[in-house]
């Protein structure tokens, strides 16, 4: 105990009972190096005490009153005028009774930190690992059923897609050549709402009537599609939709295989609003090599100007060599009429 040195050579005279039927005797106290010893006028000891193990039975109070912690029948009184005394045994009470384990202390913090470690758990951890358990588990026919509800929501918004009956089947051959990694997509040409492309769950793609009426070739159209087709193996788009919606709505899926109209609107709206995740012009232009397609036209139609679509221009994969025709000129031209003209 470093406290002891300042006060190893403090001597005072008190009284002293062993227990409440004896007699008081006047003794020598003093401090030892982890001992209070108490000892007749011939310096024999008469008692040892544990220096953590005092107790004083009247704070503040005189004369002091100090026992045994546990033994209050065993007693020393130390008068008014020992203040030395007094103080040196109360200063190394409170150091002891500070470096003392608080158990009630150390429970009470361990709750906390558990109950922190918990809240942390539901607010970081629980909602990702929902979202990633549900986008493994549920199956590509609960991914369509899941693209085909929020299509129905969509359309409340956006129109009745284009159905076109001489122009669906070119769609369909345009969604062939193009197919993404899980089979062809389904295609779906809506007349507004979404700004260019967007991806739903369950491999379905809808498309703007712009991107076939406002173009004079196929390329442009099939750009957006290769774009889309890169955003789903980046980011699924179940994935994308419960990351949105949050922790409930993957709770929900996997316990009733259901979403509600209002989850669904909700991310329909976010979905027509927002803008699609930005690609890198290396990922760009290794889709459109992979699908054999010409990057310039997509290039230009996002910026007529070319300025900042100069890169997916400069390393087009066929700026030399025109890779194998997307569709037959026919299809284009029904597709450009899928709305109805």
């Amino acid at each position: 105990m470093t406290a002891l040195s300042a006060y190893d050579r403090i001597e005072a005279t008190g009284l002293w009972r062993p227990t409440p039927d004896d007699q008081r005797r006047e003794v020598i106290v003093s401090i030892g190096e982890a001992t209070l010893t108490i000892s007749d006028r011939n310096e024999q000891a008469l008692a040892h005490w544990s220096i953590p193990a005092i107790a004083r039975a009247n704070p503040g109070q005189h004369p002091a009153l100090f026992h045994p912690d546990g033994d209050p029948g065993e007693t020393l009184e130390l008068s008014e005028d020992e203040t030395e005394m007094i103080g040196a045994i109360e200063t190394l009470r409170t150091a002891v009774e500070r470096a003392r384990p608080r158990p009630g202390r150390l429970r009470l913090m361990g709750f906390g930190v558990s109950v922190a470690v918990i809240v942390a758990l539901g607010i970081f951890w629980l909602p990702g690992a929902l979202r990633e358990h549900a986008v493994g588990v549920v199956p590509e026919v609960k991914r369509s059923e899941i693209g085909s509800a929020l299509l129905s929501r969509i359309r409340r918004v956006a129109g009745s897609p284009c159905s076109d009956p001489q122009a669906l089947p070119a769609l369909n051959r345009l969604s062939a050549r193009l197919p993404a990694p899980r089979g062809p997509a389904r295609l779906v040409a809506l007349r507004g709402g979404v700004r260019d492309a967007a991806h739903l769950p369950g491999n379905i793609v809808l498309l703007n009537r712009s991107l076939f009426e406002d173009h004079e070739e196929p390329d442009v159209v099939a750009g957006y599609i290769i774009a889309e087709h890169l955003r789903a193996q980046i980011d699924a788009p179940l994935r994308r939709m419960l990351d949105h919606l949050g922790m409930m709505a993957s709770l929900r899926l996997l316990t009733t295989g259901q979403l509600s109209d209002e989850m669904l609107d909700s991310y329909g709206e976010h979905l027509l609003t927002g803008r699609p995740a930005p690609l890198t012009d290396e990922a760009l232009l290794a889709g459109f090599e992979s699908w054999s397609v010409r990057s310039t036209p997509y290039a230009y139609a996002r910026d007529v100007t070319g300025e900042t679509t100069l890169g997916l221009i400069e390393a087009d994969p066929f700026a030399s060599e025109a890779p194998e025709p997307l569709i037959p000129d026919a299809d284009w031209l029904r597709l450009q009429g899928i709305c109805g003209g």
